[in-house]
């Protein structure tokens, strides 16, 4: 791959920038950098008629996005890629990398959430716009906000973990206290009402506590049922007391979590299924072959010519694609962003299915087409 670097030391008139532009770039598929003042990266973007693309830019209108950005600009990087599927993997890997400020601010999207369970002493478990790199466990992502908070309340209330700030001291009923050996009372009502084991009052262990965050992560990935035998045993006890009207919210709860649950088992499915070896053809003949292993393309290599490249190759996807997943539990927090991205380049594209080669399959004996 080609990089291509307009320098400029100083601010220069669009004009300047755009006869650049007409000067060194070619209309083939590229990931394009507009650099402002200190080298910051203020926009990344893709496209398979690089030049083209890049001279729109030019004739934006006043407060347009497009203009704004080269009203800024000091200099435009280029670096050309082989394909228009390797143009949005650089992107999406060098927006999580220099966080763009044009990037950040246009695509929020804020149609959709993700369930995020802490890495903390006494974890919490969250509805969050983004995935962001703090170790955590994501699920998602899902639409509706709005309905992921209700279900992450329920699952919370049914497990009793904790939902308060991370500052909150904890002092769990196994924690040695020289100097205040009395009960403490929980500092929420949540804790008064038992609807949170209160780690902050002593009233679990770490490994009681523990073993609920645990039980929200076998649920989140599908393993475990619990929480919903829990709702539907207080809904039955609702309906034997002859409490139609409760037993009926709680009905509508236990549908509500039940759905949030289908939907993450639809995913993880999904995720699984995007494990192949993907051959995609190049500009100027540079054909590549990409291993990609639950979404994240693990490998990117030449595609082979003969059989003896083509058995090395389908030996080193199946060194790659075999064994556990670094993320039992959801989706990594370094892994999001490519996942979405390779999973709805194959949703809106899918005649490239079609074109996939499963790397064990026994029937693989001619070299992979490209």
């Amino acid at each position: 791959m080609a990089t291509r670097e307009i320098d400029i030391a100083s601010p220069r008139p669009p004009e300047e920038l755009r006869a650049d532009v007409r000067a060194a770039a070619q209309n083939r598929p590229a990931v394009y950098r507009m650099i402002g003042p200190g080298d910051a990266v203020l926009y990344v973007g893709k496209s398979i008629r690089m030049r083209t693309r890049l001279l729109s830019y030019f004739r934006a209108r006043r407060g347009e996005k497009a203009e704004e950005i080269i009203r800024n600009t000091h200099r435009i990087e280029w670096e050309y890629v082989p394909s228009e599927f390797a143009a949005i993997l650089l992107e999406v890997r060098s927006i999580k990398q220099w966080r763009p400020t044009y990037n950040v601010a246009h695509r929020r999207d804020r149609s959709y959430c993700f369930v995020r369970m802490t890495r903390e002493e006494a974890p919490r478990l969250q509805a969050v716009p983004a995935v962001r790199g703090d170790g955590a466990n994501y699920f998602g992502p899902f639409y509706g906000p709005e309905r992921v908070r209700s279900a992450v309340r329920e699952i919370a209330d049914l497990l009793e973990l904790r939902d308060c700030a991370s500052r909150t001291p904890l002092r769990f009923a196994d924690q040695l206290d020289l100097f205040n050996a009395l009960d403490r009372v929980p500092l929420c009502l949540r804790g008064d009402v038992q609807r949170c084991l209160a780690p902050c009052a002593g009233r679990c262990t770490r490994s009681e506590y523990r073993t609920r965050a645990d039980l929200a992560l076998r649920f989140l990935a599908g393993e475990d049922d619990s929480p919903l035998n829990l709702l539907r045993g207080r809904m039955d006890r609702a309906a034997e007391r002859m409490q139609f009207e409760y037993a009926a919210t709680l009905r509508d709860r236990l549908e509500a979590l039940k759905l949030i649950r289908d939907e993450l088992l639809a995913l993880r499915s999904t995720i699984e299924e995007l494990t192949f070896v993907y051959p995609v053809p190049g500009h100027d003949g540079v054909d590549r072959v990409y291993i990609i292993r639950r979404g994240i393309v693990v490998a990117d290599l030449p595609a082979p010519v003969t059989a003896a490249e083509q058995l090395a190759l389908l030996e080193k996807a199946d060194r790659l694609c075999r064994g556990q997943a670094r993320h039992p539990f959801g989706i990594g927090s370094a892994e999001a962003g490519e996942i979405l991205t390779v999973a709805r380049w194959f949703r809106l594209r899918p005649e490239e299915r079609n074109r996939t080669w499963r790397w064990d399959d026994p029937d693989l004996v001619a070299p992979i087409a490209v």
